[in-house]
């Protein structure tokens, strides 16, 4: 094996496990926070192309490594956009539960104040 093939590899095992912490952090605490779904999406379709000009060229490491990079990116894109459609239904439950305790806690209010 020619030591640019061992360079490319370790740059490949590199760039793709990069992303195993933050799928791992995602999945431990939920928080997704701070994930940009712009950069991941736009990297999603980078990581997609490489793998087509991989397929492409017939080239296994482009074909491996991307196909493990896109799998993992498209993974944090599912979970952040899962967490925040649950964090926003879990905000609005809260929203319509406070409003129906303020619209008891009135009527109950002027009740008392009528009588």
């Amino acid at each position: 094996m020619e030591p640019i093939t061992v360079v490319g590899m370790i740059a490949a095992f590199c760039t793709t496990s990069a992303f195993i912490p933050q799928v791992v952090q995602i999945l431990r605490t939920g928080n997704v926070d701070g994930i940009s779904l712009q950069m991941y999406s736009i990297f999603t379709l980078g990581v997609a192309l490489w793998l087509g000009y991989g397929v492409f060229l017939q080239k296994a490491p482009i074909i491996i490594s991307n196909s493990i990079t896109l799998a993992l990116a498209v993974s944090v894109l599912g979970l952040t956009l899962t967490k925040r459609r649950q964090n926003r239904k879990h905000a609005l439950q809260l929203v319509a539960d406070n409003t129906d305790v303020a619209v008891v806690s009135a009527a109950n209010e002027e009740l008392a104040a009528a009588a």
